[in-house]
């Protein structure tokens, strides 16, 4: 197995990644991003997002997507956005290793907090997060408004 940075050609693997991942969260009709936005949006000028993937003999079977985010209490930190196997290939190291990637691209930034979210009933994750040292608050809550609350909102003022 190798693990590398995504690069261009690598995003319509990482979109399929993606899209398997809202099926295993119980959201298939979620992903409305494309290939060319992912392209454009994370090789551009100043990309948005960071990937790591992990190929094995030529194929892409997994991949972590980050970008940097601001604390006001720690300053640079890094969030995991996603981290995704396929489900054939887990099992394989793919998911620790690409996990032990980011973790090991935050300390070489400098930064003072890697961050992420995961689902309540992802037993398995959670765990895996636990044994690795990592901390799972129950006291904050994720706080998103979509697209159309947006556009709900911004009409309203």
């Amino acid at each position: 197995m190798i693990l590398r940075k995504g690069t261009p050609q690598d995003m319509p693997a990482v979109l399929e990644l993606i899209k398997e991942l809202a099926v295993f969260e119980k959201e298939p009709d979620a992903v409305v991003v494309t290939v060319d936005e992912l392209v454009r949006d994370g090789f551009g000028t100043h990309p948005l997002f960071h990937t790591f993937v992990a190929e094995q003999d030529g194929e892409i079977i997994g991949m972590a997507l980050f970008y940097y985010r601001y604390s006001t209490w720690k300053g640079k930190t890094i969030h995991l956005e996603d981290l995704i196997v396929k489900e054939s290939k887990r099992g394989t190291g793919a998911g620790s290793a690409l996990y032990k990637e980011v973790i090991t691209f935050a300390k070489a930034q400098g930064v003072r907090r890697a961050e992420w979210v995961v689902l309540d009933w992802n037993k398995h994750a959670i765990d895996f997060y636990k044994r690795s040292g990592a901390r799972i608050f129950t006291d904050w809550l994720t706080v998103q408004m979509d697209e159309e609350g947006i556009t709900k909102f911004t009409l309203s003022l």
